[in-house]
């Protein structure tokens, strides 16, 4: 009986063990399940860089807004309180001879309150943000600029400064800010079906850009050709070479002959 009992003990124990160790591992589970839900809902903030500033000398505005200029509505209440001096609109060609940085400009030009001198427009045909930055950042080497604001949408506000950065090299730095759109709320992204969307976007994005920087050497930017741009009030200012002016013909009056006598004559004649 004795050894009965031991061995109905051992058993017991056996089962006591097992119904811990499950317990134990169901506690694991729910944990790790509950810190991989913490960090996938916080994980929406991980898209954006938000760097506080006092001012910077220039900033970019990067194509692809909404309709409601949400972008270019930001950088002029930054140029009205004195915390940006000027701004590279960038647009792509939307049709024919019309861009997308034209119809920026002229809804930033509306308040009357910005200096023309001040707007510059980039119009370019650039497919993606990494082209855009490989095709302005030796234009901002050559104005030897410091710091430069980057106006993106807040998702992809650390793709975008990654991408300027790493191929600027430090010089200009690049830094961006959270324009706090609606679109996108990142406290909310697992829940609200366009969030989401975004989400996933700028995630595939952000690691494709880590994959065609590295086919890229940052020297490379430095030979891309650094072409002219002007400010809003250097495009519309009439410019006449010295020497030549606007000449204007005087319309001339309409001058009738009048037919000889002699002519009258002889139609006369063959008439009759």
């Amino acid at each position: 009986m004795r050894i009965l009992d031991n061995l109905e003990l051992t058993r017991n124990q056996k089962k006591q063990k097992k119904k811990q160790l499950l317990i134990a591992l169901v506690i694991i589970i729910v944990f790790l399940l509950i810190i991989f839900y913490w960090l996938l809902n916080r994980s929406g903030y991980w898209l954006i860089q938000d760097n506080a500033f006092n001012h910077v000398s220039w900033a970019v505005v990067l194509d692809g807004q909404t309709a409601e200029l949400e972008r270019t509505d930001y950088v002029s209440k930054l140029m009205e309180k004195g915390k940006v001096d000027s701004v590279l609109v960038l647009g792509r060609r939307v049709y024919r001879d019309k861009n997308n940085a034209d119809f920026y400009a002229e809804d930033m030009m509306r308040t009357e309150t910005l200096d023309s001198g001040a707007v510059f427009l980039w119009r370019h045909n650039d497919p993606s943000t990494l082209e855009e930055a490989i095709s302005i950042i030796p234009w901002f080497k050559k104005k030897n600029a410091d710091t430069v604001l980057l106006i993106t949408s807040a998702p992809a506000s650390r793709r975008v400064a990654y991408i300027f950065n790493y191929l600027a090299e430090g010089s200009p730095t690049f830094i961006t800010t959270d324009i706090k759109h609606y679109t996108y709320n990142p406290a909310s992204w697992l829940r609200e079906r366009e969030i989401r969307k975004l989400w996933f976007r700028e995630m595939l994005a952000a690691l494709q850009a880590k994959w065609d920087l590295f086919w890229i050497t940052p020297g490379d930017v430095l030979q891309k050709e650094v072409r002219e741009v002007f400010s809003l009030r250097e495009e519309n200012k009439e410019v006449l070479k010295p020497g030549k002016e606007k000449i204007v013909e005087e319309e001339k009056p309409l001058v009738v002959e009048e037919i000889p006598d002699t002519l009258k004559t002889d139609s006369v004649k063959v008439g009759q």
